[in-house]
């Protein structure tokens, strides 16, 4: 009697290797933000842990251990010469408050040269433009940063066009964003371009934030501050205002635009923003001489500085065109 044979077991199709993990690399460095640099890192460990492909490395210039700002210390993987010679896919830069005064810390910029030549394509966290544009990164470029230093970033480097209002900004393969929590807006961005919208749905879900957030960063100075008033007029001095702070903006000069009286305008003024027609004029050109002051600039550059020309978003976000103008 013969046994039937027994079949072979049915061979199983070869697996197919998946995409290889991009390699992203964070450029930490003494007094960065540290929020620039673990926002963005939690939305790109999330991605990975969703199923996204990247492989993350901190790094700093020499290696050592970083003091951000907030005193918080981070440990690196590696020293940036240990991951330059690899294949990395995009390179992180954060922000720091001693970068917009035009104080780098050592090896900084060298880092940044050399990672970007290394890398498919660079972004910046906030302040981390400035060390974008003083590494020759953005020269004839457009950027943004935080709106506290827009007029500092455009003023300091001429070939730059620096939107005061965006969120983020690309060109070709280097982005920019605004303030700080603008980097994890970024970061999502930047998974959904590698990876899809399903995915980067996921990670905003999974992190609990917007996967697009509404309004641009111009939202946040005085004129945005301001409630916007229903009155036609008034609300065309606001956007005239906020548009060239330096010009002419008494009483006078505004009643006559509002075609009212000089009572009638001071009344208008008071019931829709709170204060008079010299007090919200005199808190615009406080504002945007504050930033220009806070980041190095003298009093007497300030006040005699023209004022940079609005921006086309001005009639929508005038603070756009305020917080980029300066006045003593």
């Amino acid at each position: 009697m013969s046994l039937p044979r027994s079949s072979p077991p049915p061979r199983s199709a070869p697996e197919r290797p998946g995409p290889a993990p991009r390699t992203l690399v964070m450029l930490a460095f003494e007094g960065a933000r540290l929020l620039d640099i673990t926002g963005p890192l939690e939305v790109f460990s999330a991605a990975a842990r969703l199923g996204g492909h990247y492989t993350i490395h901190l790094c700093s210039p020499d290696g050592r251990t970083v003091t951000t700002a907030s005193g918080t210390r981070l440990v690196v993987d590696a020293a940036v010469p240990d991951v330059a010679g690899r294949p990395v896919d995009t390179v992180l830069v954060p922000g720091a408050e001693e970068l917009t005064r035009g104080r780098f810390p050592p090896g900084l910029l060298d880092s940044v040269r050399t990672l970007a030549g290394r890398s498919r394509r660079v972004a910046s966290v906030c302040a981390g433009a400035f060390a974008l544009a003083g590494a020759g990164l953005l020269d004839g470029r457009r950027a943004t940063t935080h709106w506290r230093h827009t007029a500092t970033l455009a003023a300091r480097h001429p070939t730059l066009t620096v939107d005061p209002d965006a969120l983020y900004v690309r060109d070709a393969e280097l982005f920019t964003s605004a303030g700080v929590s603008a980097g994890i807006d970024l970061a999502l961005a930047l998974v959904e371009a590698d990876e899809g919208p399903d995915l980067a749905r996921e990670v905003a879900r999974d992190l609990v934030i917007f996967m697009q957030r509404p309004g641009g960063q111009s939202q946040f100075s005085v004129p945005a501050r301001t409630p916007r008033p229903r009155h036609d007029a008034l609300r065309a001095l606001l956007d005239v205002i906020a548009a060239d702070p330096a010009a002419d903006h008494s009483n006078t000069a505004l009643a006559a635009r509002a075609g009212v009286s000089r009572r009638h305008l001071t009344r208008l003024f008071r019931e829709h923003t709170g204060t008079t027609p010299t007090g919200y004029v005199e808190a615009v050109r406080l504002e945007a001489a504050q930033n220009l002051l806070a980041n190095g600039e003298t009093v007497t550059a300030a006040a005699r500085r023209p004022p940079p020309a609005a921006p086309a978003s001005a009639a929508t976000n005038p603070s756009a065109a305020s917080s980029s103008a300066a006045w003593v």
